[in-house]
């Protein structure tokens, strides 16, 4: 291939569809933490590790993509930061996985709640990226909704401390609570990261319409 046929694009990696397929690996994951939290069992928390992995073959591919590529449907600057808040959910819900086998302890009612507002979310992020080629303002709706989680997803956040919180008795209690205060922040995060997932999308369709 020659210079003027990488300056004119005959080569174009397909980054919005690498992104979609970014979005549902960490849909896919976020599924399989749900499905964690309801069981606890490690062939589950596996599951959940496996997709993580998956998600970042497919995030250095882009990457590599966006190094050789001179010409992108949007700026490379959004690109490389969508993939990377996509990303970081699923990280965070890896994380989380990870955490609870290694302090030893069970998915608890708050837990189930936070991943099921964190699978909603999810959900709405991988269609917000499916619509943002072809329907932009499909896609900044359902950003918009996946922001709104997030917000969901704090308030359980603050509920579950406080709770957690009044339990510190003695030091098992203490011990406890110190163990549930990582997972509960890992969760946190995770949500964080998903609204600035969204907060990108928006910007984006801001540029294109």
């Amino acid at each position: 291939m020659g210079l003027r046929d990488i300056l004119f694009g005959r080569r174009r990696a397909d980054f919005l569809g690498m992104l979609e397929e970014q979005a549902l690996i960490t849909l896919r994951g976020l599924r399989a933490l749900e499905t964690f939290a309801n069981t606890g069992s490690k062939e589950d928390a596996q599951q959940v590790t496996e997709l993580e992995k998956e998600e970042d073959d497919l995030r250095r591919i882009l990457i590599e993509e966006l190094n050789r590529t001179f010409v992108t449907p949007i700026d490379r600057e959004d690109i490389f930061a969508l993939s990377r808040a996509i990303d970081d959910v699923l990280d965070y819900a890896y994380t989380t996985v990870d955490e609870m086998t290694l302090l030893q302890v069970e998915p608890n009612e708050h837990v189930r709640r936070m991943v099921s507002v964190l699978r909603d979310a999810g959900e709405e992020l991988y269609r917000a990226v499916r619509h943002l080629k072809n329907h932009p303002r499909v896609a900044n709706d359902h950003a918009l909704r996946a922001k709104g989680l997030e917000n969901r997803a704090e308030s359980i956040y603050r509920e579950a401390l406080s709770q957690l919180f009044s339990l510190a008795g003695d030091v098992n209690g203490i011990v406890h609570v110190l163990k549930m205060r990582e997972v509960y922040r890992h969760l946190s995060n995770a949500a964080d990261r998903g609204d600035e997932a969204a907060d990108i999308i928006t910007d984006i369709v801001v540029k294109m319409t």
